[in-house]
């Protein structure tokens, strides 16, 4: 059984004073009858160790979670893991000047170019079921052969719908053209404890990180950036002194530490889950996305005529709030604490929703994401001046700031590429983020 070393060095301290260091609601009063778990919420003193440059109990953690996740090195967040992401950009940065990266990336991806000046070279999978897919093999063989200014390969896996990445054939490309692989695994920590790590990106990457809050006995905003290649450490260290609050919160650190530990203590909580999962959805009589992560219940709701908006919001009535829904599908985000009694609740209240006679004929198809034609570069793009234009009459212009669908937040257009008439027609068809009052930013003429 694994000791849970910053949780309990915490609960032996938490009695002390601390009248004379941070934070200021000092751990006591109303304040902590509120929020009781300020008694272990401290600032980094003798005992507590020190995030930046640990040497007691956080290093220990750190190294407990490398041995269990299969890195050579594993860094706590506690800033969520956009600021992994942002790292391993930075790491990235330093070997060269561009990056592939999936059009359905993370904004901190997007973001992460911006700071550090790194040009995407963006790659789009097929378009199935609604869904893009991960970019092809082969796409990305050509790019990185015939470039040798990339200096490697971001990618996402799973994603919100649950597709796992051919993370075995990016790596091999990768590692045999000398550039790195980075994986955003925000959403897959739990594979981790899966049979061989199945689908884990950490089985193939260079660099990842993992959403422990996501998907694992985690507080909101704890994560971890694993490292495979030590001789990256240096640089890696460097990204994160960047990029990681110099604040970091100890119950989010602590819980980091409990929710790696604790499944890996635990594998039938994490078995039981995932058997409640599949029998739900063989015996459910509704159609799922094909996912290849059990946490992600994807319902399509197309077969059925119903629109999946409407649908979440008569869910909400009944109790029940899913992770998005996005026109087409409901996602239900699941992870090792749901219970089979969780997922009976969830069928009954289903089945009643869809039993609504005033759902049927709503569903409305939104359209589909295809890449927009580009002419100039994402970063040149960033540095011209720009201006906000009403998205009816932004067909022919160039984007100067990227807009598409949200739920999930992938860009429809991104910087450099030209807007046609289908991207606006695309962007009026769903919710969608990077507009501004029905305008979108786009190069000055």
């Amino acid at each position: 059984m694994y000791e849970y070393l910053i949780y309990n060095q915490l609960k032996k301290y938490a009695k002390v004073n601390k009248a004379f260091h941070m934070p200021g609601h000092k751990g006591r009063g109303e304040f902590l009858k509120n929020f009781p778990l300020a008694d272990i919420d401290v600032t980094e003193l003798s005992w507590s160790d020190n995030l930046a440059c640990p040497n007691g109990v956080i290093a220990a953690a750190q190294s407990d979670i490398a041995a269990i996740t299969g890195a050579e090195r594993s860094y706590i967040l506690t800033d969520g893991s956009s600021s992994g992401v942002l790292t391993m950009l930075y790491v990235a940065s330093k070997r060269g000047s561009k990056i592939i990266t999936p059009r359905n990336s993370h904004q901190s991806v997007w973001n992460a170019c911006k700071i550090l000046g790194l040009e995407p070279v963006i790659v789009q999978g097929e378009n199935k079921n609604g869904v893009i897919l991960p970019p092809d093999p082969e796409e990305i063989l050509r790019i990185t052969v015939n470039d040798a200014t990339v200096a490697g390969m971001i990618v996402t896996s799973p994603d919100y719908y649950g597709n796992i990445a051919p993370l075995k054939e990016y790596s091999r490309i990768m590692k045999d053209n000398g550039r790195l692989l980075l994986a955003d695994g925000a959403h897959g920590a739990h594979l981790a404890f899966s049979p061989a790590k199945e689908g884990y990106a950490g089985v193939f990457a260079d660099i990842w990180v993992d959403g422990a809050h996501k998907s694992l006995f985690t507080l909101t905003q704890g994560a971890i950036l694993n490292l495979k290649d030590l001789s990256l450490a240096p640089a890696v260290e460097e990204g994160l002194n960047i990029f990681r609050t110099s604040s970091p919160g100890y119950p989010i650190m602590a819980s980091v530490e409990y929710g790696v530990k604790y499944l890996a203590g635990n594998p039938a909580v994490t078995e039981r889950a995932r058997k409640a999962a599949e029998l739900f959805k063989e015996n459910s009589h509704f159609t799922f996305y094909p996912s290849g992560d059990w946490t992600k219940l994807a319902l399509d709701c197309e077969p059925m005529k119903i629109s999946a908006d409407l649908a979440a919001a008569e869910l909400e009535k009944r109790g029940v709030y899913c992770e998005f829904s996005d026109g087409r599908y409901i996602l239900f985000y699941l992870s090792p604490a749901v219970t089979e009694g969780d997922l009976h609740f969830l069928k009954k209240s289903l089945k009643s929703v869809f039993a609504d006679k005033k759902l049927a004929g709503t569903y409305s198809p939104r359209l589909e994401i295809v890449s927009s034609p580009r002419t100039y570069s994402f970063l040149y793009a960033l540095k011209k001046p720009s201006e906000w234009v009403p998205l009816e009459a932004a067909a022919g212009r160039m984007c100067a700031g990227s807009a598409g669908f949200t739920p999930p937040c992938i860009p429809v257009v991104l910087e450099g590429e030209m807007i046609t008439e289908y991207a606006v027609r695309a962007l009026q068809s769903g919710k969608t983020f990077g507009l501004n009052g029905g305008k979108i930013k786009v190069v000055e003429r």
